[in-house]
């Protein structure tokens, strides 16, 4: 795909496994929390990770799925305060600074767009400082759709208008870029390097990088190939 940036005007963003680390949050929720949902309920690992994984799973593509008040209720746990015992986790990924600060330069308008909790937004923000580098952070239970689902991206209009064909979305969700992609958003990039311990991936049907500095002109044009 041939990106020519003087024909973008707004990017949207990913927050998890997109700009950040997914390491963090696949040690949590695969992890810590089966940890402490074991020793809380005395049962062993293997027992609470073929549960947790369960439940975890009944849950995919909703709001739920990441609402921290619900798993905080559903397992009887305070998940925020265990979010914050490996907060140290929480990273971002390389050239991603790089990349906001050329979005900034050339005055593009730049949203985080997530289905992330606000309580996890409120956590991730104060450990990555990333947040002046967007012009909004919206996230999916504001809009009241997960973007999985194929009606986010009008709904995401009440909130960020936009012109789909001037568009870019960067996503480390095939999903989300099938249901962006219903709405002829134009430019739809997948970041097949969601974990600093998992392999990268590369999508079959949308054109892949690793890391943003791929979308930054190297020659000090406004076009770029990937």
């Amino acid at each position: 795909m041939q990106i020519h940036w003087n024909d973008i005007d707004t990017i949207l963003l990913d927050m998890d496994g997109t700009l950040l680390d997914r390491h963090f949050d696949d040690h949590f929720w695969l992890e810590h929390v089966p940890s402490r949902w074991a020793a809380r309920n005395g049962k062993d690992l293997a027992f609470a990770r073929e549960h947790l994984y369960a439940l975890f799973r009944s849950q995919e593509n909703t709001l739920n799925w990441t609402d921290l008040d619900y798993w905080s209720d559903r397992l009887n746990m305070d998940i925020p305060l265990l979010k914050q015992e490996v907060e140290h986790l929480i990273a971002v990924h390389p050239f991603v600074v790089e990349f906001l600060l050329f979005l900034k330069q050339h005055q593009k308008t730049v949203w985080l767009v997530t289905n992330a909790h606000s309580k996890t937004l409120d956590l991730k923000m104060k450990k990555t400082r990333l947040g002046p580098y967007f012009d909004g952070i919206i996230s999916a239970h504001q809009v009241g759709l997960p973007k999985e689902d194929s009606g986010f991206w009008q709904a995401l209009q009440r909130f960020l208008p936009y012109t789909p064909e001037r568009t870019m979305l960067g996503e480390d969700s095939e999903i989300n870029l099938c249901t962006a992609a219903e709405y002829a958003i134009r430019y739809l990039v997948f970041v097949g390097r969601h974990s600093s311990t998992a392999m990268p991936l590369v999508s079959q049907r949308f054109s892949t990088i690793h890391y943003f500095n791929q979308l930054i002109p190297a020659d000090g044009s406004m076009a770029v190939t990937i």
